[in-house]
């Protein structure tokens, strides 16, 4: 009957609270793994049953004073290298197994550092089963005599468990057999796979005790794995096997010829109505075998994603989870069929997950799809971590911290063993090898505190009310059934013995009346005495005639063992015959099945090497083209040194070539400075010696005053400004100079530099350029390279508010480095004065002119008016002598 929807959520109840609030720590264990060389450093030490000891590999400073810090950490048990598979499974799994027989929970899980044998813990390898055969193969020992028949005990789409009679199981099973089978039948030992095979030795099989033979068991398995924290169905098949695709060892799908690949789709987490979490949509396949469900696994465990990283050849890049679901229905009060009740069905799981190993990529050197599996595996890691550092601190502090479990897929799935549901088992892998010590240490960290983690005991299920031992009695009644059946013969059944009985009745005489009404009737007695004398007669015939036959079946049986005893000693001989041809039979099937088992551990050697001789090929591939192109790299270095040390000697030379001319410059400069202040003071002390000559002359020897006199031009000059450097010593008398053309007028090209901001002035300075000259605003590297003569114009505010312009000429020449230089060779020099100056100041010497006709002397103290060149140069110019000076004659006024 299907429940009416409700329009909102139910309020979730709150949590479970135990009798008494028996909790027990999470059991964590510990199993080292033996060293990959022998001669390897190894930094951990097995101190005792439950304690080891971590050591600094050589060249780790672990404190703050340089010194070696030795690390115990201790265990509910540690597992040395020499520990076996079996002896881990009695310690850690079959107290979980036992659990799942008696309908309580159990989750374990490996954790550890990648390559430290968690897969191999948890699965194991030909000869040497894991927990998870291991398990199996007990839950199968227990319960193998007590399982229901197929398709009795049916899984729901919600995580519970519905029951069905015996009609509609045999209809399913049909149904099944005609179709494509999903799940293979039960694998006879004869034709397993040599991959799994010999995972059990028969010796070492366990049995749970305490069985409860009043119920019925079915077992479901699932596996999933949780890959970049999805969750992918691993037995989960294709919709059409034409387009099923193959997986290769990485996870990857391979696709065929003319075939579309299916990606496989990621299942949700769900709650159900017990608020247990599960994977909705995942397949759980009905196993009747350990054979079975170990193949079923295989076959999801070859889709499981691995990968070749630098510290594993093939490492899991996902969390696999492998549930073991099992189904106990009690059987009805005659103990023959299952109770039809789905109440009363009790479902426990068993919870096996092969966690990824945490890494770094600076060790791994993952890039791509390496390094984004993990960081996720390690995300999911850190999750778990955080988790169960916030359920320490709330059960040690007293908090009431929300624990984040949604934060991973790992947590969400199984939040519920946290919370009560179950016991909680972890085994901690660790490889001894230096380089894992400190990712060794941090996973001895988590470890200690996972210790410290307490969860609730599970709560046992009630038990059904009928009475016990009703399996056994019906077993009983059914054995004594057959053998009366046996004994008379064969099966009759009640109709037949009833016809018999009717036969045997009317063979005797039939009883007369017998009712006595009268104390004096004396004929009823008699004449049923005859009548049983009669029948008694026909009795003992018929005894007599039993015993006859008895005798004859008797002595015919006796015949018949003779001749039974005679064909069984025959069939002794043929059966020990036959015997030694079984014997024979089964050594060279067992030698078959070795030489099997050896040829495909020695082609998946071959195929390891062989990948790993591609990977190093691949290696020396790529050192082979980095080292060419760093020698390519060298010599090209090599040849650009060269170049650069020719470079840098001829810049030398160059340099060493300048600065000979800037010295020589420098002196010449130097003296021709020193011979111009020297030209100064002689010219000074001949105008002060002629002042003082003149002041001396006596009156009479004055012109007269009548005589006309022309007036003097040099009184009324204003001073000249005199240039911040002296000029130099004229060389002859002065001349008027007159302004020179460039030297454009021949085939040379010209640019002529003129900034936008100068006035025009069309004096007789400008020279003749040409037709071909460029004209720029400003300098350019385009103009120098077209050009072999370069001029300047240059105009500024002179001190008196004049304007002076400089015409800059130079020569243009290409540089050792393929610019353009410039070379300064001449510069012309033109002050702008207007006529109507300002007011020049008279000397009283011309009112004595005019009275008297005399000079005075302050007509001569000027030593500027006395000059008839003015020279321009200017003081620490970079230019050189030949083109820093030039003169022009001084215009006199008319």
């Amino acid at each position: 009957m299907l429940r009416p929807t409700k329009p909102k959520t139910p309020r979730r109840p709150a949590p479970k609270k135990t009798s008494g609030n028996q909790k027990d720590p999470v059991g964590v264990y510990c199993r080292v793994r033996p060293l990959g060389v022998e001669d390897e450093e190894c930094c951990i030490e097995v101190i005792s049953n439950t304690t080891i000891q971590l050591h600094a590999p050589d060249g780790l400073k672990a404190n703050r004073n340089g010194e070696f810090k030795e690390t115990q950490y201790s265990f509910k048990k540690v597992f040395c290298i020499k520990t076996s598979q079996m002896e881990l499974f009695q310690d850690v799994a079959k107290p979980l197994v036992d659990d799942l027989i008696h309908s309580k929970n159990g989750l374990l899980f490996t954790y550890g550092v990648t390559g430290s044998g968690k897969t191999f813990t948890m699965t194991g390898s030909p000869g040497q089963g894991g927990l998870l055969p291991r398990s199996l193969d007990m839950i199968f020992n227990s319960i193998g005599p007590y399982q229901a028949k197929r398709f009795v005990l049916k899984t729901d789409d919600k995580n519970g468990m519905e029951v069905q009679n015996r009609v509609d199981a045999l209809l399913e099973r049909q149904k099944r057999e005609n179709q494509p089978a999903v799940v293979p039948k039960t694998p006879s030992r004869q034709r397993l796979d040599p991959e799994f095979a010999d995972m059990i030795n028969p010796e070492e099989a366990c049995r749970a005790d305490g069985v409860d033979e009043d119920s019925s068991y079915s077992v479901f398995v699932s596996y999933i794995e949780i890959y970049n924290n999805y969750i992918y169905d691993l037995l989960e098949e294709a919709p059409y096997d034409p387009i099923k695709p193959k997986w290769n060892g990485g996870g990857t799908p391979q696709r065929q010829p003319n075939q579309e690949f299916i990606p496989p789709q990621s299942k949700l987490l769900r709650e159900d109505q017990n608020h247990n979490m599960y994977v909705a949509g995942c397949t759980e396949v009905e196993v009747k075998s350990t054979e079975e469900a170990f193949e079923v696994f295989w076959r999801g465990q070859k889709k499981r994603r691995i990968a070749n990283t630098q510290l594993n050849r093939e490492s899991s890049r996902s969390h696999s989870v492998f549930i073991i679901k099992l189904a106990q229905a009690p059987l009805d009060a005659d103990g023959d069929n299952i109770l039809q009740d789905k109440n009363q069905v009790s479902v426990s799981q068993l919870c096996l997950v092969d966690l990824a190993g945490s890494e770094r990529t600076s060790r791994t050197r993952a890039e791509g799809n390496r390094l984004r599996e993990a960081g996720n595996i390690n995300q999911s890691l850190m999750t778990l971590r955080t988790c169960i550092e916030v359920l320490r601190e709330n059960q040690m502090c007293g908090t009431n911290k929300m624990v984040p479990y949604r934060d991973s897929k790992v947590t969400h799935l199984f939040k519920n063993y946290f919370d009560g549901e179950g016991k909680v088992r972890m085994v901690v892998c660790v490889n001894p090898k230096a380089d894992d010590y400190e990712e060794t240490m941090l996973v001895m960290r988590f470890a200690e505190m996972t210790q410290e983690v307490e969860v609730a005991r599970p709560v046992d299920r009630p038990i059904c009310g009928f009475a016990a031992g009703r399996r056994q009695k019906n077993q009983a009644f059914k054995d004594e059934l057959s053998r009366r059946l046996e004994e008379r013969g064969g099966p009759v059944d009640a109709e037949s013995t009833q016809s018999v009985m009717h036969q045997l009745l009317q063979n005797l005489p039939s009883l007369p009346a017998s009712e006595i009404t009268d104390p004096h009737d004396d004929v009823t007695l008699p004449r049923l005495i005859e009548v049983l004398e009669k029948r008694h007669k026909i009795r003992q015939m018929m005894t007599q005639e039993y015993n006859r036959a008895a005798d004859m079946l008797k002595s015919m049986l006796q015949e018949l063992d003779s001749s039974l005893v005679s064909k069984e000693n025959f069939i002794q001989d043929q059966r020990g015959q036959l015997g030694e041809k079984d014997k024979a039979l089964h050594s060279q099937k067992t030698e078959i099945d070795r030489l099997e088992k050896k040829s495909k551990m020695l082609e998946y050697k071959i195929e390891i090497l062989q990948k790993t001789t591609n990977i190093y090929e691949d290696d020396k591939r790529t050192l082979e083209q980095e080292l060419e192109s760093r020698e390519q790299r060298l010599q090209r270095e090599q040849t650009e040194k060269r170049r650069m040390e020719l470079r840098m000697q001829g810049m030398v030379q160059d340099t060493k070539h300048k600065w000979e001319k800037e010295c020589e410059r420098r002196v010449c400069a130097k003296q021709l400075e020193m011979q111009n202040k020297l030209w100064v003071k002689d010219e000074k002390l001949k105008q002060l010696k002629a002042i003082v000559t003149e002041s001396k002359t006596p009156s009479d020897q004055r012109p007269a005053p009548d005589k006309p006199q022309r007036p003097s031009r040099e009184r009324d000059r204003v001073p000249a400004k005199r240039s911040a450097s002296p000029s130099p010593i004229p060389t002859g008398p002065p001349v008027r100079v007159v302004h020179r053309r460039s030297n454009s007028a021949g085939g040379e090209r010209w640019v002529d530099h003129k900034p936008s901001s100068n006035v025009e002035l069309d004096t007789v300075m400008q020279p003749i350029l040409g037709s071909n000259a460029i004209k720029v605003s400003a300098p350019s590297e385009k103009a120098l390279a077209k050009c072999d003569k370069y001029m300047l114009t240059h105009q500024d505010l002179a001190s008196d508010g004049e304007i002076q312009t400089k015409l800059i000429k130079g020569e243009v020449f290409k540089t050792r480095g393929g610019g353009q230089a410039v070379q300064f060779t001449d510069i012309e020099t033109l002050r702008q004065e207007l006529p109507t100056g300002p007011s020049r100041k008279r000397r009283s010497s011309e009112g004595n002119t005019a009275q008297g006709g005399d000079r005075m002397e302050g007509d001569w103290t000027d030593v500027e008016t006395r000059c008839s060149m003015a020279v321009e140069m200017r003081a620490g110019s970079n230019l050189g002598p030949a083109y820093q000076h030039h003169g022009h004659q001084k215009r006199r006024k008319p």
